[in-house]
């Protein structure tokens, strides 16, 4: 395949590869997370339900990303800049690039009780589910949506599910 070279211009929001191609920079971070309750030294490269290689497009400034915390004391790790990446992140690689400042404010709210990573973005609520089988993934994160509709709106099961059915999106932040 071809290896595309990208040129950011920060000022200008745009990245031009070496063909001419353009788009718009829409930076996030790719790793965000927090380790797993056995101890031990884990790769940041599969995400977990703590977090990780979470690669979403989405977790830009002004998201509001909900982690559970799995180890006391544990330290969150943050790394893997992207100025640009499309769902899927098809090719392994996105626009991979160094980041000159990342600000996150952390703040504890045990009384959430979130067991699988959840994100709050400008247009809604995102779930996420990850597993080498993406229909388990589909699955995981379809359930943890009916679960946060269910909680948002004080509704049942059936009636969250049908919710979810009419208004929930399935995307795939990653093949890799």
């Amino acid at each position: 395949g071809t290896t595309l070279s990208w040129t950011l211009d920060a000022d200008a929001g745009r990245a031009t590869n070496q063909h001419g191609h353009t788009v718009a920079l829409q930076p996030f971070m790719g790793v965000l997370g927090m380790p797993p309750a056995a101890p031990g030294r884990y790769s940041t490269v599969p995400p977990r339900v703590t977090g990780g290689n979470i690669d979403c497009k989405e977790l830009i400034a002004g998201t509001t990303l909900f982690l559970p915390v799995a180890a006391q004391g544990a330290l969150f790790s943050v790394g893997d800049g992207h100025g640009r990446q499309g769902d899927g992140e098809v090719s392994v690689t996105a626009i991979e690039c160094a980041m000159e400042r990342v600000a996150l404010r952390f703040e504890l709210l045990p009384e959430l009780q979130v067991t699988t990573p959840r994100a709050r973005t400008a247009e809604g609520w995102l779930t996420f589910g990850f597993d080498p089988d993406l229909n388990q993934a589909a699955l995981l994160a379809l359930e943890a949506m009916v679960d946060l509709i269910a909680d948002q709106y004080a509704a049942d099961r059936a009636t969250a599910l049908g919710l979810a059915s009419v208004v929930v999106d399935l995307r795939i932040t990653q093949i890799v």
